[in-house]
């Protein structure tokens, strides 16, 4: 099944204060919403645009909102960077990926190394270590990532390069949710050293998987294959 993604109210975005902060109009009020993604979003997060903001249900919050989706000329994007992982294992679970099979036994947030990885995926005996990633930059057509640098994104995929030379099965997972994407490819005008690691890394065995999500309704799933362009 498709993951709810819950109730939200429908607002206009202001300002971005810091990473983790927009403020926006809704019901001609100024309200604070937590940006649960520390990405620059600069090409969506403009003065004017159309977002969504749903309740925060943790209680003592500064912030009594989650902002969670942005409107694009193709769409809606979810902008919840917590919301790959489950949408991955959630895939796996349902047998939709064909890269991995029904039965995994799936093992979150895996230490294995230096790194605690986002899963370990146990097929039938068959090791996998997944890292998942969540994109929402889109030019032209292409998803990109990152769209900051990240240096803790580069170790990621050096250490399933490691993990691959050790004998595991190892998988670098893009979850893009920007309804406009056609392929995928790492940005290299923002983080050369992060998509020389990446090519390394497939040059090494890792592989290197794309698939896209888009907001549907009240829904949002994994739905298909994105060509992966290094």
């Amino acid at each position: 099944m498709p993951m709810d993604i819950g109730a939200w109210r429908d607002a206009v975005f202001l300002e971005r204060p810091n990473r983790f902060l927009a403020v926006a109009e809704l019901g001609g009020k100024r309200v604070e919403a937590h940006v649960p993604d520390p990405g620059r979003l600069a090409e969506l997060l403009r003065p004017g645009a159309r977002v969504r903001l749903r309740p925060a249900l943790a209680p003592g919050r500064r912030t009594a909102w989650d902002m969670i989706g942005v409107r694009c000329q193709e769409g809606w994007v979810n902008i919840d960077s917590r919301l790959p992982n489950p949408l991955f294992a959630e895939a796996v679970r349902e047998g939709r990926l064909a890269e991995f099979e029904r039965t995994c036994e799936i093992t979150p947030e895996y230490r294995y190394g230096r790194s605690r990885f986002d899963f370990r995926l146990d097929c039938g005996g068959a090791l996998c270590l997944v890292e998942v990633k969540g994109c929402t930059l889109v030019t032209g057509g292409v998803a990109l990532f990152p769209d900051a640098p990240t240096s803790r994104g580069a170790r990621h995929v050096e250490e399933l390069a490691e993990a691959v030379s050790e004998g595991w099965r190892a998988c670098a997972v893009f979850v893009v949710k920007h309804p406009g994407a056609r392929e995928f490819s790492p940005h290299e005008a923002t983080d050369p050293l992060f998509a020389s690691a990446l090519r390394r890394a497939a040059a090494a065995g890792v592989e290197v998987l794309a698939y896209l999500a888009p907001w549907r309704g009240r829904r949002i799933r994994l739905e298909k294959n994105l060509p992966v362009a290094l």
